[in-house]
């Protein structure tokens, strides 16, 4: 598996990022499926996505600061399927601030409800167990979670277009962190004239609101902390 650290910074309307080529492309778009790219702050370029629910994913990727990078359709293994060796390539794989790397396949749970579909990620998934290879299906029933997936799109277009520099961000929380906890409305008038934004520091992970009601201008913002583990999971059960 890959462990390149590559990391990416927009410049502009110029990316400066991960120069990534996908293990497989689709020459012959069909069916519904809507296809896309997604300019990721963390990657510092356009990124593929196959599907709603993968943007949906993409959108949860960027708002977890406990995800440093990640790329899509990364890599292409070979597992054995009983007497056969099939091939795979996975939707994505995420790079942790842990150094921990995981490969994520992203499927509705319409889909895995077929026994074909369900057999085949059987065997994906016992090849990476005895690979050990961290591996994970995300289905609509972890992505599609709301108001949270809601919250976090309309946070992610509020930030700025180029992120704030990480010392930017630490030096402003320190002469921030007195007054919280303030409303969005209030912390957003405290940080409206420097150079870093409120959203930035939400994604960043130093700031934390409440997911489980629709954002408000009303909702609270306090100073997360290293104990809280991020703001969110995107699959608690799997601890991130």
């Amino acid at each position: 598996m890959s462990k390149n650290l590559w990391q990416g910074v927009w410049r502009g309307r110029q990316p400066d990022g991960d120069v990534h080529k996908r293990t497989r492309n689709v020459i012959t778009p069909s069916g519904g499926i809507v296809r896309g790219k997604f300019p990721s702050r963390k990657n510092g370029r356009m990124v593929h996505h196959e599907g709603l629910l993968e943007l949906d994913a993409i959108y949860l990727f960027e708002s977890s600061p406990n995800i440093v990078r990640y790329r899509e359709q990364p890599i292409t293994l070979h597992y054995p399927d009983g007497a056969k060796l099939r091939r795979y390539t996975p939707d994505f794989e995420l790079v942790f601030s842990t150094g921990e790397i995981m490969l994520v396949e992203i499927k509705p749970v319409s889909s895995i409800q077929h026994q074909e579909v369900q057999h085949k990620l059987d065997c994906i998934a016992e090849y990476m167990r005895r690979s050990e290879i961290a591996f994970i299906v995300l289905t609509d029933k972890e992505l599609r979670q709301e108001p949270r997936l809601s919250n976090l799109r309309w946070i992610y277009h509020q930030c700025r277009r180029i992120p704030p520099s990480p010392d930017a961000m630490t030096i402003v929380i320190h002469k921030f962190r007195h007054r919280l906890p303030l409303s969005l409305v209030a912390a957003t008038t405290v940080l409206k004239t420097g150079s870093v934004d409120l959203y930035s520091l939400l994604l960043a992970g130093h700031l934390r609101c409440s997911l489980d009601q629709p954002i408000s201008q009303e909702t609270l913002v306090e100073l997360n902390t290293e104990a809280d583990n991020g703001w969110f999971f995107i699959a608690e059960e799997q601890g991130f």
